[in-house]
């Protein structure tokens, strides 16, 4: 679904691009001149310094004394719930971290009893009925105001049974719900080859490292005693667990269906001999992937349901493997000065060190400004040279790029690789050589991860599987990782800056860009609230590639944004607009929605234009008097609608960017090569 031009709801059509949009790409440089407006109003390129000035100096004092950035990973309390469910499981109980987290838990209940998956959002099941049941698990009473109200939300919207397969698995480790009644994965799954539909490399790597070891979780079907009954939560205490109909045999929800069926009877009849070698191979390749930290690719779910795993298959919590994956489930946790204890799904020091070397490259900081070259030394340390799961798809292909979290060699990621190379680009390093090695190696691992139809995803090629989505099982979220035009348009940015514009990979990527091209002129965003963040992040690429500005789609893609803009000369779009028609390009002005306005209509050189001047003075009017912005917004995109991010340090960055090209210009691009 998208919005029309004017801003009105209109219906989304196929993705197509006038031909005039795609003949000789790269071969005009020259940029048109900028849509005329009216002077800039006194003062505005000196209030916008003064917001630049300020936010250097409150960037600047975020810094590590190792020289990387990281701001706070907000997500939902299923994270807190899972945490403690988790410790519940495994007997490890302490009284200090359950009060921390329940009095997180509360916090984020709203007036009706129920809690959602982002700030301002509609309440959700699966999340309420996870909360709710923590909460217990702290002490907190079914007649207790709260509980009540949430106990009557979660009954008037079909109780457990309607919860998603994700929180009833959490539930059947203590019998509140049957194993019998939740799809079957078996461990055999890993035994499938690689060419084998439904193979382990056809889920993206997220899901991956989240259904190996469900699988074995899946055929152990553990059970630990309940401290108390959930009745409360079914609709139907007498009969919790409803029998839903089948869909009609010849549709792939119905065959999937099936499939189910028939893995619940090879449950009951699976060789003892091949099942237990399935679980020690399952339990081989979650030992093998567990990173120097303990965790498991940087993310908390995989870590979570990996220690399960192994705890089933006979590992003492006192083993090594085990120790150093629950020391690492610790460090996922941030303390509030309240007291609460707040789980973060995952930690993104590459990714804030990237964008904030670059935010303040772009705002003037000289190129070697220590806190640059402290960044570019951290950054280059985190450089990845060995291969990961990604070289089953790509067997030959030397390794590099980088990843986002703190320990994650096994997944680096193609959107961090490029915009890690834009930073160091940037930067001014006493060891020029070393900084070329890397983004050599980085840049040709990039393009060698390139998909097929000529975009990138985000951490494999070509992963693209129609299947994987379609099983029962995985009704949470995306469990693929098919390309994207924000993560395209940030390598074909990162190789336009490399010298690489005409290159044949570049040029097909490009292509692909204009073929996405909503008719409204948006570009839909995969992991940044939505079409802005899509749009935000096309257009510099677009342009930094040698489209010229005056080319269709640049105009279409202008007018959009302008069309969008908020009265209060902001930019904001809603997470509904992943579901709901109405919320495209629309919601609260937020900074980091702002700026990527911003960039895409500077990239666009409309600098002198009335947007651009009333995005700036918005910038400017909401700064705090520290230099930073409040956000209690989600901009960030785990799954489209299903599992929302607040990067706190988005707020940040992204305006400080906009307001450094607003003031210096747009960065220095090579077209050579």
């Amino acid at each position: 679904m998208t919005a029309t031009t004017d801003g009105s709801a209109g219906a989304v059509g196929p993705r197509t691009t006038a031909a005039s949009d795609t003949t000789d790409i790269t071969d005009t440089i020259a940029a048109a001149p900028a849509a005329p407006a009216a002077p800039a109003p006194a003062g505005l390129d000196e209030v916008a310094a003064r917001a630049a000035a300020r936010s250097v100096e409150h960037l600047l004092g975020r810094q590590d004394a190792e020289g990387w950035w990281k701001g706070d990973l907000e997500t939902n309390v299923t994270m807190d719930a899972e945490d403690l469910l988790l410790r519940q499981f495994l007997g490890i109980q302490d009284a200090d971290t359950t009060r921390a987290a329940a009095l997180h838990i509360r916090g984020e209940q709203r007036e009706d009893g129920t809690w959602a998956t982002f700030y301002g959002g509609p309440g959700e099941l699966s999340t309420t009925i996870e909360a709710y049941v923590a909460l217990r698990l702290a002490g907190d009473r079914p007649e207790d105001p709260h509980m009540a109200r949430a106990a009557a939300w979660i009954r008037d919207r079909g109780g457990i049974a309607a919860a998603r397969v994700f929180t009833r698995i959490w539930l059947a480790l203590f019998g509140w719900w049957k194993w019998d009644d939740l799809p079957e994965l078996p461990p055999e799954l890993i035994f499938l080859p690689k060419w084998f539909p439904l193979n382990i490399y056809d889920f993206g790597c997220w899901a991956r490292q989240t259904i190996v070891p469900l699988t074995v979780v899946s055929a152990k079907r553990p059970v630990r005693p309940a401290p108390f009954p959930l009745d409360e939560l079914h609709t139907d205490p007498s009969r919790p667990n409803p029998v839903k109909p089948l869909a009609p045999v010849a549709s792939w929800d119905g065959a999937f269906q099936r499939l189910d069926k028939a893995m619940h009877l090879y449950h009951r009849i699976a060789p003892r001999r091949l099942r237990k070698a399935a679980m020690n191979v399952a339990a081989r390749w979650i030992v093998e992937r567990q990173e120097n930290d303990g965790c498991w690719g940087g993310i908390q779910p995989p870590a979570v349901y990996s220690v399960i795993a192994l705890h089933l298959l006979g590992y003492d919590l006192k083993h090594p493997v085990m120790r150093a994956g629950l020391e690492s489930l610790d460090r996922f946790a941030v303390w509030r000065e309240d007291g609460a204890r707040m789980i973060e799904a995952c930690q993104s020091p590459v990714w804030d060190t990237c964008l904030a070397t670059i935010a303040l490259a772009d705002a003037g900081l000289p190129p070697d400004h220590p806190a640059l070259v402290k960044a570019a030394d951290w950054m280059l340390g985190e450089e990845i040279v060995r291969p990961g799961d990604w070289a089953v798809r790509r067997p030959g292909l030397p390794p590099g790029g980088w990843a986002f979290e703190f320990h994650n060699d096994n997944y680096p990621d193609i959107d961090d690789t490029a915009e890690v190379i834009l930073a160091l680009r940037r930067v001014k390093h006493p060891d020029p050589d070393t900084v070329e090695a890397a983004i050599a190696r980085s840049a040709r691992w990039t393009l060698g991860m390139q998909s097929k139809n000529g975009a990138w995803g985000a951490f494999d090629a070509d992963n693209t599987s129609p299947f994987p989505n379609r099983l029962p099982f995985c009704d949470f979220g995306e469990v693929i990782d098919p390309p994207s035009a924000d993560v395209t348009a940030h390598v074909v940015e990162m190789l336009a800056y490399e010298g690489k514009a005409h290159h044949p990979r570049t040029r097909r990527g490009i292509g692909w860009l204009l073929a996405e091209q909503e008719p409204n002129g948006a570009w839909f965003g995969r992991w940044g609230v939505n079409y802005v963040y899509g749009t935000g992040s096309v257009v510099p690429a677009l342009t930094a590639a040698g489209l010229p500005r005056s080319h269709p789609a640049i105009r279409r893609a202008v007018a959009w944004l302008e069309s969008v803009q908020n009265e209060d000369g902001g930019w904001g779009e809603d997470l509904r607009s992943y579901k709901e028609q109405a919320w495209i390009g629309h919601g609260v002005s937020t900074a980091s929605q702002t700026a990527w306005a911003l960039l895409a209509l500077l990239a666009a050189g409309g600098r002198e234009t009335k947007a651009v001047e009333r995005g700036i003075a918005w910038l400017a009017e909401t700064q705090l008097p520290d230099g930073s912005w409040d956000e209690p917004y989600f901009t960030g995109t785990g799954f489209p609608w299903d599992f929302s991010i607040n990067y706190h340090l988005y707020r940040q960055v992204f305006p400080l960017t906009a307001l450094g090209r607003y003031v210096n210009g747009e960065p220095a691009v090579s077209r050579e090569g």
